[in-house]
This record gives C-alpha cells, sequence and structure tokens, in this order.
C-alpha cells in the first residue's frame, strides 16, 4: 500500500505496514515524473491512498502507466477510517463472550457482549449492521446498547442501533441527551442473560463517564483509562473547570486501582491503527498500573502532569458533541467530521 501523502499529515494518522512517499505536491501539480524515483516490487497489487482519494488516482495512473497492477483506495484516508475488524477477548470468571469490535483507522473500540441468547452493544462506532451481523451470525439477541459517557471524537451509533434493534438504550444519567434513555446511576446493574454489568460512576474524562465492571472480571473504562494511558479532561469545558475535572479523574483512576489486579480492562480507544490480527487490545489492570506512570503519582502531581500534556484538540469535536447530544445523523457524510485520529489519551 502506497500513501501519498504530506509528511506532517501522516505523523499522527497512518495504515499500518503502508509505504509513505510525500508526492502530494508533485501529483495535484499533475508532474508526470512524481513518483519516478519509487522503486516497488514487479508483482502484486498496490493500492494508493491519500486523505480523500483524488491525488491517489493520479498516483494509480502514472503507477499503471509504468505496468504496476494499481488501484486507488476509494474515499482514501477517510474511508480508511470506517474499516473495522474484530477479536475475541478471553475473560475468566464469566460465561460471556466478550467480542472486542475495532474501528482500524479510528481507533474507537466498541464491544458486543452475549450471554445466553442475549447481547450488548458498548460504545457503538460503527453502522449498526456491523453489530447486528455480528449477533445474527453467532444467534444472539441484541437487547441492550449503552454508551460510557458522550463522545467527542466519533459519532455514536447507539441510538439508530437501538431503534433498528429494539434493544433497551442506557446512557449515564445526565441533562446533556436530548432524547428518551434510560439513566444508569453508579451501583446499577444490567442484566445479559445470566451475566450482569455493574455500574461504575467514573467522572473526570466527561462529568457523566462511566465504567461497567462484567461479571466482576472485566471493566470496560471508555474514555477514562486506556491501556497505555488515562483520559483527557478538558474538552467542553474551560481551563479550571479541567483542572476539577483533573481532580475528578485522579479520583476515579483510584477507584478503579482498587480492583483485583487480574481484572481485563477493556478500553473505549487506542491511539494507534488497530492491525487485522485478532489480537484483543485488553490488558489486566495490575499490568496497566504498571504502564501507566500518571497512576502512581499523587494527587496534585497528577493533575499538573495531566494538564500540561493536553494533546491537540479533537477536530470537529464540538460539532460532534452536539450531533451525539441531540442523537441527529449528521446532514453531511460522517467521514468528513470523524476523519484523524484518536486524540482523547494522555500518556
Amino acid at each position: 500500500m502506497l500513501v501519498v501523502r504530506p509528511a506532517a499529515e501522516r505523523a499522527e494518522w497512518s495504515i499500518p505496514g503502508s509505504r509513505h512517499l510525500d508526492a502530494y505536491v508533485a501529483l495535484k501539480a499533475s508532474d508526470a515524473d512524481a513518483l519516478a524515483e519509487i522503486d516497488l516490487p514487479a508483482e502484486g497489487l498496490v493500492v494508493t491512498v491519500r486523505g480523500a482519494g483524488k491525488v491517489s488516482q493520479t498516483a494509480m495512473q502514472q503507477l499503471r502507466a509504468r505496468g504496476y497492477d494499481a488501484r486507488s483506495l476509494a474515499g482514501g484516508m477517510r474511508a480508511w477510517s470506517l474499516a473495522w475488524n474484530i477479536a475475541q477477548v478471553p475473560v475468566s470468571a464469566t460465561s460471556a463472550t466478550v467480542i472486542q469490535v475495532r474501528r482500524t483507522g479510528k481507533g474507537c473500540l466498541s464491544y458486543l457482549i452475549a450471554e445466553g441468547n442475549e447481547a450488548a452493544v458498548i460504545d457503538a462506532a460503527l453502522d449498526p449492521a456491523v453489530y447486528m451481523d455480528l449477533a445474527d451470525s453467532h444467534g444472539w439477541t441484541i437487547t441492550q446498547v449503552l454508551d460510557t459517557h458522550v463522545h467527542a471524537d466519533h459519532l455514536s451509533r447507539s441510538r439508530a442501533l437501538a431503534t433498528l434493534t429494539g434493544a433497551t438504550l442506557s446512557l449515564p444519567a445526565q441533562q446533556r441527551i436530548r432524547y428518551p434513555f434510560h439513566p444508569l446511576h453508579d451501583g446499577d446493574m444490567v442484566r445479559i442473560g445470566a451475566s450482569t454489568l455493574r455500574v461504575r460512576r467514573t467522572p473526570g474524562h466527561s462529568p457523566e463517564s462511566m465504567s461497567y465492571l462484567l461479571d466482576g472480571s472485566a471493566i470496560l473504562t471508555g474514555d477514562t483509562l486506556f491501556l497505555d494511558g488515562v483520559g483527557r479532561p478538558d474538552l467542553e469545558t474551560s481551563a479550571g473547570a479541567a483542572r476539577e475535572r483533573a481532580r475528578l479523574l485522579f479520583q476515579s483512576l483510584r477507584e478503579l486501582s482498587s480492583l483485583p489486579s487480574d481484572t481485563v480492562v477493556l478500553p473505549g480507544h487506542t491511539s494507534e491503527p488497530v492491525p487485522f490480527d485478532g489480537r484483543p487490545l485488553a490488558a489486566p489492570l495490575g499490568e496497566v498500573h504498571d504502564r501507566v506512570l500518571t497512576l502512581r503519582l499523587p494527587e496534585a502531581e497528577f493533575v499538573a502532569t495531566i494538564l500540561a500534556r493536553i494533546p491537540p484538540t479533537p477536530p470537529n469535536h464540538a460539532r460532534i458533541v452536539s450531533l451525539n447530544e441531540a442523537g441527529e445523523p449528521p446532514a453531511s457524510d460522517p467521514m468528513e467530521l470523524e476523519a484523524g485520529a484518536n486524540r482523547c489519551a494522555i500518556s
């Protein structure tokens, strides 16, 4: 796969295993020698990629003129953001099956959890048909749909999924959402067959953030705790409020850290593109605690460190939040809003 994007663009958002060539300017100018020096295998398919796919078509034509079997990825990197794959997560001490559904190019991690004939979907970030087809292939009925918080970097598909399946839509109790849902409070239980999700309030990344503990064995942490970092506390708020949220995040992480060290952490995002390798992005809490140094800082140092490491604001986040609060699909193509790397984690 040959990616013809400027170096500044690919530094944060790329396709695993791809080869990069900074030929965008030359290709856009229709320079016939833009790819003259590229050396590719004589046999095999070459797929060219650019942001929206237009310049990559020029690259494809130039490569074909040189005898390569070249194609252009329709939609470019924006289309890549909707690619997905799955991995089954081994979790002991539960009879539930846990499937991690990963948006490869965006780093969004959602979950299909089933026990018996019933299934729940947490943090749906793909077309509802993806989850419905997966459930149908196993003979499961989706009875519960949940979000861990109001997302800022991708459009939630949870309301649409609940509408299509007739499942109960459950969200953290708050006043932001402007459509009907079942409110969840700290300590509530959501049943999936013989399994249960226990609701744990974990504010900080957002005021309403919650985590869901599956049968005491795995914790779905949303954007509160990642495998290599913690959630950012600054979105949709002022600098002063971000400091208070950082304090709340510290307390939430302390509470999560009190769980048994073998509790499997199932985050809502990853900052890296997800390979098609079938390996779940999950780890025991003890391993995460050892890896994420900020978890071992005292409160004052934790707050100062987190606020000093705030990454760039996710593009289009205000519009995405507004749409998620209203539960409405965008008038334009969702790829236009969601394109780009995930920026919810602070390591």
